[in-house]
């Protein structure tokens, strides 16, 4: 009978290996971090949807398809970025268009014209005094073959076209204008009347703004900084 007792072994360890307790904290904390770090987190939807579209397009399954047809897979570049890139080539053409013009039949006027190109959007500002008269909103004859010009490059784009005129900070003494202000308003209202009425860009597409001596691009203690801030510009969102 002796022989039948079983005695326990009191090295011999009881329930879970000790392993499991640490495993376990490991766990806890993991959970914790990945759900601070969601709480802490933002989703910016608009751009969660433009991505979203995307994949969507491109990794799409065309749906109406003839029977005789098996079935096709989009293309894998999405149309946004087929959209940049045409847009991209749009911009590259007008700007080297004008720049070509300004180098031959406009020579003369290359040094009063400035082109801006960015992702986004393409600038032509008119510099100086050359393109009116001081205190006056009339376009000078010289220039109204390069805006003719210009009018044609812009009619086969698309997209927003803003005409905005700037001018120093010298008060303007008689005359038609009483501020720098009506000036530069008026000012751009000439160039954008004279690009709707000598080309077929769609009226819908442009808007005028007159900022005065409000945004300069350059200090106006010397007359060469206020030749600059002189000027109108032509932007276009492509």
């Amino acid at each position: 009978m002796q022989d039948d007792i079983q005695i326990n072994d009191p090295l011999e360890e009881e329930g879970a290996p000790a392993w499991v307790v640490t495993f376990g904290d490991l766990m806890s904390l993991l959970l914790c971090f990945f759900v601070l770090m969601l709480s802490f987190s933002e989703m910016n939807r608009k751009k969660y949807r433009v991505i979203s579209g995307s994949i969507k397009q491109a990794f799409g399954i065309q749906r109406k398809l003839p029977v005789f047809e098996s079935p096709k897979g989009q293309k894998l570049i999405a149309r946004e970025f087929d959209q940049a890139i045409a847009q991209a080539r749009i911009r590259e053409e007008i700007v080297d268009s004008l720049r070509l013009e300004l180098k031959g039949r406009f020579k003369d006027l290359r040094d009063q014209v400035d082109i801006i190109m960015t992702e986004k959007l393409v600038k032509i500002l008119l510099m100086g005094e050359t393109t009116f008269d001081t205190g006056k909103a009339d376009i000078r004859p010289r220039y109204k073959p390069l805006l003719k010009k210009i009018g044609s490059l812009l009619a086969k784009t698309e997209g927003d076209i803003i005409v905005a005129g700037h001018t120093d900070n010298v008060p303007l003494r008689g005359g038609r204008f009483r501020s720098n202000l009506r000036l530069s308003g008026a000012r751009a209202g000439s160039v954008a009347e004279f690009l709707l009425t000598n080309s077929a860009i769609q009226s819908e597409r442009v808007s005028t703004m007159g900022f005065g001596e409000f945004r300069p691009l350059a200090p106006n203690d010397t007359s060469e900084g206020r030749q600059k801030n002189r000027r109108v510009e032509i932007i276009i969102s492509i």
